[in-house]
């Protein structure tokens, strides 16, 4: 199994007013993340607004959290699309980098069948070997789902070591994989099966509690557990008010602990939508700026 597990938070991505990729303000961003209870971090994924990145611009965002965090910290990079070729030596730069893993999309708009999505994955592992894989079953992003049967076969190929399951219909166990939970509300129950821990948003505004719930959950002090995830359920839905990473990028924007910036197509919440989020984080007892 991989060595993935607890709080992993989808780290955001810092840009400058003009757009420009500001590596200074995410190592920030992640060293604040570490010192305040995640385990790891994904760089370059969804969240730090992947589709909107360039190669280079994902490997120095790796590098630079790498060399804010250290080495014992897990980093996990973003290294899927729906090219074959393109993931393959995307997910080559970051093994040479110093990522820890590859987070491996579905294959997105051309949403091949699982023949497609199997020999997606041997290439990229083929090419890669002994480097792990985590797959990402999102298919409401991608428009296209990974059953859990499906999941367990990927699991013979020797470097697919976890899934981020995104898609809480199929939420459970699956032989041969470590199960991280991909959306925040179901962290918890994710634990609560056995899971690995989860790669989750809202813990870049209570990642304090969100380790917290890890530790009682090891501890077996499941009712507390269970009491604080209740508490943490408004700060859930927050991060849903509009379409991730929207939510958590202003709410940190807010805090001061990152720039406001988005790249297009994404853009700033409206003022309706900010107060939406700000009254839910209020609910959940996250400290206002």
């Amino acid at each position: 199994m991989s060595e993935f597990r607890g709080v992993i938070t989808a780290l955001a991505t810092a840009f400058r007013p003009d757009g420009e990729l500001d590596v200074d303000s995410t190592r920030k961003l992640a060293a604040y993340l570490i010192e305040n209870g995640s385990h790891g971090l994904v760089v370059a994924g969804t969240t730090g607004e992947s589709p909107t990145l360039e190669d280079d611009e994902k490997v120095a965002l790796l590098k630079g959290v790498r060399e804010e965090v250290g080495d014992e910290i897990p980093l996990i990079l973003g290294t899927g699309s729906n090219d074959t070729p393109h993931s393959v030596r995307l997910t080559a730069m970051g093994a040479e980098a110093g990522a820890d893993g590859g987070l491996i999309v579905t294959p997105y708009y051309n949403r091949p069948n699982q023949a497609g999505i199997r020999g997606h994955f041997e290439a990229i592992a083929g090419a890669n070997p002994g480097f792990p894989l985590v797959a990402y079953n999102i298919p409401a992003r991608t428009g296209v789902n990974m059953p859990p049967d499906f999941l367990a076969e990927l699991a013979q190929i020797e470097e697919v070591k976890a899934v981020k399951q995104a898609n809480d219909d199929d939420l459970g166990p699956i032989e041969g994989l470590d199960i991280l939970a991909g959306n925040d509300g179901t962290f918890l129950p994710t634990l609560k099966f056995g899971g690995a821990g989860g790669i989750l948003v809202a813990s870049h505004l209570d990642n304090g509690r969100m380790r917290t719930i890890w530790d009682l959950w090891q501890e077996g002090r499941h009712d507390e557990a269970e009491a604080l995830d209740n508490q943490l359920q408004p700060l859930y839905e927050a991060m849903g008010v509009v379409v991730n990473p929207i939510p958590v990028k202003a709410a940190l924007a807010s805090r001061g602990l990152l720039p406001p910036t988005m790249r297009l197509p994404m853009v700033e919440p409206t003022a309706q939508e900010r107060d939406a989020i700000e009254e839910l984080l209020a609910e959940a007892g996250v400290p206002a700026a």
